[in-house]
């Protein structure tokens, strides 16, 4: 059998092959896989003559023919807000409120590091990644808000820099992403408001309003697919339970969806290619370690999947392109804790590491995705 990478072929024999690492090519779409010596495959997606056929636990592959005796591997394209490389905790509140940003990686499990700072201390903050950039916008020290659009690089270890502006200062704000723009949905500016606001990834540039919630509400979770962004549960007053679903390749209005198995807010969200999540939460009382999901391709509530292993609210959300993450929170008690959960199946999370410093109510965001 022959293995073709990028239109060359790279294995011309009939041996059994084991991939052990990949590079996607080109960044940003479905795309050609480029094999070498080292590492380990540790996501599916992978496809040989239109069949999945790689997985996490599995990377031998069969015997399938792609055109003229020559194999194809491609991968998935991947959520906008799934990340290959490092999970990222911007802002919080200790208290008091910080301006740290944390990264952690997603390859092993271990301790977050501390790589830059916003440019204000603030918490109450929605989180957004481009391919090469971290945003946190919005949020603020109580009880006021600010209406900054932060932008930190992934390439580099540093500080954020401001590139733009909200339309409105605003708290409690959650974040989304699509390929080209970033989303800021909710929140309390005060009172509580339903808009939603979009910045482009390409250019600094502010926010301009592009459509709004079902419901006015703040302190919700985010998710987003590779065409609609969601916004789940939150408190309105009161809880909520209600999942919104709004599209990206055109400015709207957003739809109810579905519900969260529980009305609450201080949620985490992650977003796997077929999924959304929300973790944790406050339910007003008690504080919960309940992880919801809900599917991407239908409209439908939420099912109660694993828990977290501590209960709590406020935590921060990441998605690597296998699992999410929640980040912090309070347990009660201010946390430190990561927490980290598998997509491929249903299931409880496990403690993998800790962030520098203890605190509630950052933003979450991710690198090494193809938003």
């Amino acid at each position: 059998m022959a293995l073709k990478v990028a239109d060359t072929i790279v294995i011309a024999d009939s041996r059994t092959v084991e991939l052990t690492a990949n590079v996607e090519l080109p960044r940003g779409l479905p795309g050609n896989v480029e094999i070498s010596s080292s590492g380990t495959i540790t996501g599916d997606g992978y496809i040989i003559g239109g069949v999945k056929t790689l997985t996490a636990s599995a990377k031998a592959f069969s015997n399938t023919v792609f055109t003229n005796g020559t194999y194809l591997i491609t991968r998935d394209r991947l959520s906008p807000v799934q990340g290959s490389v490092s999970g990222y905790s911007s802002g919080g509140g200790t208290p008091p409120v910080v301006n740290t940003i944390d990264k952690f990686p997603f390859a092993s499990d271990g301790n977050a590091t501390d790589v830059g700072d916003l440019t204000q201390a603030r918490q109450d903050v929605a989180g957004q990644s481009s391919s090469v950039s971290g945003y946190s916008s919005g949020g603020g020290p109580p009880p006021t808000g600010f209406n900054t659009i932060d932008k930190f690089p992934f390439a580099a270890d540093g500080n954020a820099t401001d590139v733009g502006d909200l339309t409105q200062t605003k708290r409690y704000v959650v974040g989304q992403s699509s390929s080209s723009s970033g989303y800021t949905s909710g929140g309390y500016a005060p009172p509580n408001i339903d808009t939603i606001e979009k910045f482009p990834f390409a250019t600094d540039s502010n926010a301009t309003d592009v459509g709004e919630l079902t419901q006015a509400r703040g302190s919700s979770s985010g998710q987003s697919s590779l065409v609609s962004g969601y916004t789940s549960g939150g408190n309105a007053p009161p809880r909520v339970t209600t999942i919104d679903k709004f599209p990206f390749a055109a400015d709207g209005n957003a739809t109810d969806v579905g519900d969260l198995t529980q009305g609450r807010y201080y949620t985490a969200g992650q977003s796997s290619t077929v999924s959304g999540y929300s973790s944790g939460g406050d339910v007003n009382p008690p504080v919960v370690n309940t992880i919801d999901k809900f599917p991407f391709a239908s409209d439908t509530n939420a099912t109660d999947v694993g828990n977290l292993t501590v209960t709590r609210y406020g935590p921060a959300g990441q998605s690597s392109d296998i699992s999410g993450y929640s980040s912090g929170g309070n347990a009660p008690g201010i946390s430190n804790v990561i927490d980290k959960f598998p997509f491929a199946s249903d299931g409880n999370a496990t403690d993998v590491g800790d962030l520098t410093q203890a605190r509630q109510n950052a933003a979450g965001q991710q690198s090494g995705g193809n938003a």
